[in-house]
C-alpha cells in the first residue's frame, strides 16, 4: 500500500532523488561492467568520471556507445559528452 500521501514534499523529493541517483549509479556500473567483460581498458579517471555522472541520457548514450567501442574515448563520443 502506497502511503507516500503522508510524507511531506521534501521528503517525497528527496526520496525520488535517491532513487533517481540509484538508477544512474546502476547504469554507470553497467557500462564499466560491459567495458570491463569487453576487454576495453579504462583508465582510473575515465571509471572516475562514468560513476559520476548523474545524467541518464548521457550514461544512456555511453552504454549505447560501449556496446561496440574499442576505447573509452569511443564511449564518451566525439564532443567527449
Amino acid at each position: 500500500m502506497d502511503l507516500s500521501f503522508f510524507q511531506s514534499e521534501t521528503a517525497q523529493r528527496l526520496r525520488a532523488e535517491g532513487r533517481a541517483e540509484g538508477r544512474a549509479e546502476g547504469r554507470a556500473e553497467r557500462i564499466q561492467l560491459l567495458l570491463d567483460h569487453r576487454g576495453v581498458e579504462v583508465s582510473e579517471e575515465e571509471r572516475a568520471r562514468i560513476a559520476g555522472c548523474t545524467d541518464m541520457g548521457v550514461l544512456d548514450a555511453w552504454f549505447v556507445r560501449a556496446i561496440t567501442a574499442s576505447s573509452v574515448a569511443e564511449v564518451f563520443g566525439p564532443e567527449g559528452d
